[in-house]
């Protein structure tokens, strides 16, 4: 029970990662809230969950109407007296119009690259408030997109970049209030978003680069953030951890030489 008697929110937590984080962490011991714009999808998970004796709840959270991130913040602090950690899970982009530097339309490069940094900053700049009386956790879920470039993709590679560095700023800036922030970076992962969006070519060529040789599970990625979300991680700040299978570290022709002898 590492988040016994915690209060845990997760934004964008009726699917996929913020989902599995909900899980892990109510399995943890936390009392956790699901952040969501579907009050029907939240409130049909926690019933499940609830009925194994867990504890959660739902709470309204729209990335795309600012003032619902101050609401959501404020209606958990109000209830439950605190706020432990914060999941930062909200992210995305469309890879049809997201492609690069020459043919990704200005204004959908802009508006992606403040919806995805809106809602960790705006989160977190609420949540700070009530966290710096006892301290607390926030978990950015980046992307490994974020410190290694695509070909496509421009605009939400730059915005996750942008959170990695936000991250930083924010262990800074929360550490004399006993604020941490860290940063996962998931690589492929078994979503429905993965299942939806990507070809099955592109999830092929993607594997050949991954050295464990398969895309992560969501509950592997919440793992990472309970670690986070807990009092282990209590000295641990400001960091960007990868959780991709290896992606990214070996030599650029490793997907072409990893069947060959050498």
């Amino acid at each position: 029970m590492r988040l016994k008697d915690k209060i845990v929110i997760v934004t964008a937590s009726t699917r996929g990662i913020g989902l599995a984080c909900v899980r892990a962490c109510a399995a943890e011991g936390a009392t956790v809230y699901m952040a969501a714009r579907s009050e029907v999808a939240a409130e049909a998970e926690a019933a499940l969950l609830n009925a194994r004796g867990y504890r959660v709840r739902w709470v309204y959270n729209d990335a795309t109407v600012p003032e619902s991130f101050e609401s959501m913040i404020d209606h958990v602090a109000r209830a439950e007296g605190k706020i432990d950690a914060l999941i930062n899970n909200f992210g995305g982009s469309d890879p049809r119009k997201d492609r690069d530097l020459e043919h990704t339309d200005p204004d959908f490069f802009l508006k992606t690259v403040e919806l995805n940094l809106r809602s960790v900053f705006m989160s977190s700049h609420h949540a700070v408030k009530y966290m710096k009386e006892q301290g607390g956790s926030i978990v950015n879920i980046s992307s490994i997109g974020g410190i290694v470039p695509d070909i496509s993709q421009i605009a939400y590679g730059t915005a996750k970049a942008a959170i990695n560095y936000l991250t930083k700023l924010t262990a800074v800036h929360g550490a004399r209030h006993g604020i941490r922030c860290n940063a996962i970076l998931p690589g492929m992962t078994a979503t429905e978003a993965v299942e939806d969006k990507l070809s099955d070519d592109f999830r092929r060529l993607f594997l050949r680069h991954i050295p464990m040789g398969r895309m992560a599970t969501p509950k592997e990625i919440a793992d990472a953030a309970v670690y986070f979300a807990s009092d282990e991680s209590a000295y641990t700040t400001g960091q960007i951890f990868s959780v991709s299978g290896g992606f990214g570290l070996a030599t650029p022709i490793y997907g072409d030489a990893r069947d060959k002898d050498r």
